[in-house]
């Protein structure tokens, strides 16, 4: 019998896009899931399109917070909603291949492991496949994971029997990153499914767009995550240069097409 994943989706006015990751959940072939949409008090439409969808099929939940508070705080409310043996993640803007979970889920059963992630591919604001592939570390180290977010948000699944529900930073950004190195603090060493399972959208307000925001943010992590004073987290900002500039781009597969 399968397991029942638990799919937290926040989101914040993506009308122009939440029908698609909607729809990239009700085409997975593996069955036993719930998708629990957060809307964050979006001004647009977004809540009224979810609301649609849950009309017609019961594994969809939706909730919208009372103000906009943030993904880590609209992530921690779906977390409290959720009744899975695996946590999965997808934001509102991306989507997931229809044998996603299936074949994720196996990855995990067969090997016995309580965390995976998959590889993914990044499409442009219109879904326009840019041709590129983003993989990771086939034996991802918490060292690793420390100087470079190798786990694409949206392909993470963890088991709770084995951590629980683990909380979400309540910051604004990167929440997810701490929460995987919350997660290999545990058990040291992470295994992704070595192909591509979902698509990442790039968007104008997507963190990744903006350089300056990705440092700005990332020496956050070193300082407030991880408690280190500013020379310490500066070091550690050089390492992460070093990882993002040199080391990830040979993760990071074109097509030839």
């Amino acid at each position: 019998m399968q397991k029942l994943v638990s799919i937290i989706t926040p989101s914040f006015n993506s009308e122009k896009f939440i029908e698609q990751t909607i729809q990239s959940v009700l085409y997975q072939t593996y069955v036993n899931w719930e998708l629990i949409l957060v809307d964050d008090f979006s001004t647009d439409d977004t809540f009224a399109i979810a609301q649609k969808f849950a009309k017609n099929d019961l594994r969809i939940k939706c909730f919208q917070l009372s103000k906009n508070s943030g993904a880590g705080i609209a992530r921690n409310f779906g977390l409290s909603k959720s009744t899975g043996q695996y946590i999965a993640f997808l934001d509102a803007d991306d989507l997931w291949k229809p044998e996603k979970l299936e074949k994720q889920v196996a990855f995990m059963q067969t090997r016995n492991l309580p965390f995976t992630f998959s590889f993914y591919e990044t499409i442009s604001e219109n879904g326009t496949k840019t041709g590129k592939t983003i993989t990771a570390p086939k034996h991802l180290k918490y060292y690793q994971l420390f100087f470079c977010n190798f786990v694409g948000n949206l392909t993470g699944i963890y088991a709770v029997d084995y951590f629980g529900k683990i909380p979400i930073n309540s910051s604004k950004k990167r929440q997810d990153w701490m929460l995987w190195l919350t997660i290999l603090q545990n058990i040291k060493t992470a295994h992704p499914v070595p192909e591509s399972l979902a698509y990442y959208r790039i968007r104008g307000t997507s963190l990744s767009s903006s350089k300056i925001n990705l440092l700005k943010h990332n020496f956050n992590v070193y300082r407030n995550f991880h408690q280190f004073n500013v020379v310490f987290a500066s070091v550690c900002m050089i390492g992460f240069l070093f990882t993002q500039l040199v080391i990830k781009p040979f993760f990071i597969k074109k097509s030839l097409t």
